[in-house]
């Protein structure tokens, strides 16, 4: 009993553990954190409230992102913009650190009509950078991320543009290169933000905001050859091509009481402020768009997404690069032109020669790399994912390599084999025939060369032809030997056959005139070899070959049935045959004597 309370009270506390952990925000009326420091300070990780307060996002979203150095007014100039106090706001610090860390969504987001569509575009108020404590490659984190996050990138800087500030947008400029010049209308990885260069300065001595940002935008002298004078000018004229993503806007001072500005309201404040920052919210609201990534809008959910993907990139290696975020976008087209490899590699018949294999990996390789250099984003980035995709074609490629191997060895092997046998055969014919030989050499010959294909072609055609010389040569050593035997032994059959069975005089004489030949002259006047090469056997030869091969008719195959044939007629007329039509010849035939003889005593 002891056991099951425990037991249940075990189970209590983790059912209220669960229920309190998976408890919705109720009021999202307020900032939450979206992104956090890690422990290391250096690297970026999500944080559940803003997760939550974005995931419940349903229509298209639209981002306004501010950055800018630590203390410059950003959570104040946010507020401004969402009309909001800073007691129910973003969160103001007065003190000498930064108040806000890592990146803080508001979580009501403002609801527009953007081009008849509904879009909710929500505010995210960023960590300033050069603070105290805080490495460069955080904040080149924070600013990395919120370029790519937002659809407006409010740029806010007090009084002036100095060289850090153009230097620090470098992440910016590198992803318009990378991303930003591609055709309207195509799948592009995500659309880039407005650029808002918001100058908060109370005099710009008769110049406009517009002017003043195109001087801090010219080329510096570099007589000297600087190394990092010459990095910022190409940052310079980057900036310059992207004049028309960008904007400059002037804001003065609010009040001269800085650290009172949260207590102030709209009528304590700088008359000439007020209408000037009126003028920015409705300059950020016709700049705004919803956020596009791969050609389509995205909801609470898919920005979730995206975010976590951007977010992974940037915080592999030491420092984030734009290279990292061309992989992660190129991820998926690398993997869709693999599997079309796949699929022109797949309709391949193995086996076949390494030339074919070779023509078609180039042409189902070009095909990917088209199709590749169409879909993918980035330009000096890409190479990276061109690599990856022709490291893994290649490797596709070695197993078709391989598996074409394989093929052409089981084929050729078959092939090989199948000559084998039947070399042993002709070997072993009961009849020999040079002329069938041949015809079985030449065919087993013609079969392998047309149908064994492949890297093993080469190997076996070597051993094919010591093979079949082999074989070729033993035939032909015992060729004569067994026809010289074959033919004597035939002779005494048709002796046989001639004197006792159908009683064929002539055949009998043929006969015993080729057995005499055989045994007898021969022996007298040739030896065994030179008989082989007297014109006399070279006649019977020819002789035997037509009689026992041809195109039409293979005796070696066909004799037995021939005999029983014709052993069957010599029976039918020796039984039934005499009775019916007599003994009637046009040849000279063995006559019966008795036979004779009662015939004239009859007469």
């Amino acid at each position: 009993m002891e056991i099951s309370s425990r037991t249940f009270v075990f189970f209590f506390f983790s059912l209220c553990l669960l229920s309190s952990t998976s408890l919705s925000i109720e009021n999202f009326h307020q900032a939450f954190p979206i992104v956090e420091p890690a422990p290391s300070h250096t690297k970026l990780q999500l944080s559940r409230e803003g997760l939550e307060a974005i995931s419940r996002i349903t229509t298209p979203i639209s981002a306004v992102a501010v950055i800018g150095p630590y203390r410059s007014g950003k959570s104040f100039l946010l507020n401004q913009l969402l009309s909001l106090s800073c007691y129910e706001g973003f969160g103001v610090g007065h003190m000498r650190d930064t108040k806000t860390k890592g990146i803080w969504v508001w979580g009501t987001p403002l609801e527009l009509e953007i081009d008849g569509v509904k879009t909710s575009v929500i505010y995210l108020d960023t960590e300033g950078f050069e603070s105290v404590g805080k490495s460069n490659v955080y904040d080149d984190r924070i600013f990395a991320l919120a370029t790519v996050m937002s659809s407006v990138l409010i740029y806010n800087l007090p009084e002036t543009i100095r060289e850090a500030d153009i230097s620090r947008l470098s992440f910016a400029v590198e992803l318009a290169e990378e991303f930003y010049g591609r055709v309207k209308g195509e799948d592009v990885a995500f659309e880039p933000s407005k650029l808002l260069w918001l100058i908060q300065r109370d005099f710009l001595q008769g110049k406009s905001v517009k002017q003043m940002v195109d001087e801090a935008l010219r080329h510096v002298p570099n007589e000297d050859g600087n190394k990092n004078i010459d990095q910022v000018n190409q940052i310079r004229d980057s900036l310059a091509i992207m004049g028309d993503n960008s904007t400059a806007f002037s804001l003065p001072q609010p009040h001269l009481m800085r650290t009172k500005l949260c207590d102030l309201k709209d009528e304590d404040l700088d008359s000439t402020y007020v209408a000037r920052r009126d003028q920015l919210k409705k300059l950020v609201a016709s700049i705004i768009r919803p956020k596009i990534v791969q050609g389509k809008t995205l909801n609470g959910k898919e920005f979730i997404s995206f975010l976590e993907q951007i977010l992974d990139a940037l915080n592999k290696g030491e420092i984030p690069s734009t290279g990292s975020l061309v992989e992660v976008f190129n991820k998926d087209i690398v993997e869709r032109c693999v599997k079309l490899y796949n699929e022109r590699m797949v309709r391949l018949r193995l086996p076949m020669s390494e030339e074919s294999l070779q023509s078609s990996h180039e042409t189902a390789h070009n095909e990917a790399i088209k199709a590749f250099d169409a879909q993918h984003f980035g330009r000096q980035h890409a190479k990276k994912s061109v690599d990856q995709l022709d490291e893994q074609m290649q490797e596709v490629y070695k197993n078709y390599i391989l598996a074409n191997e394989y093929q052409s060895s089981k084929l050729c092997e078959k092939l090989y084999t199948k000559c084998e046998d039947d070399m042993d055969h002709l070997q072993a014919l009961r009849l020999p025939s040079m002329a069938k030989f041949n015809a079985g050499f030449v065919y087993c010959n013609q079969t392998f060369e047309q149908q064994c294909v492949g890297p093993s072609k080469q190997n076996y055609e070597q051993r094919l032809t010591k093979m079949m010389g082999k074989s070729r040569s033993l035939f032909i050593k015992e060729y004569n030997n067994r026809l010289f035997n074959w033919l004597v032994g035939f002779s005494l059959v048709m002796v046989v056959v001639g004197r006792f069975i159908i009683k064929f005089i002539l055949l009998e004489m043929a006969a015993w005139i080729l057995f005499i030949f055989l045994e007898t002259y021969t022996r007298m006047f040739w030896t065994a070899e030179a008989l082989y090469y007297n014109p006399v056997w070279h006649f019977i030869v020819g002789t035997w070959e037509n009689v026992v091969y041809s195109p039409v008719l293979d005796l070696d195959r066909w004799a037995i049935p021939i005999v029983c044939i014709i052993a069957l007629c010599v029976l039918y007329w020796r039984c039934y045959g005499k009775r019916k039509h007599g003994a009637r010849w046009l040849l000279p035939m063995y006559n019966n004597q008795k036979n004779v003889r009662n015939r004239e005593r009859s007469e």
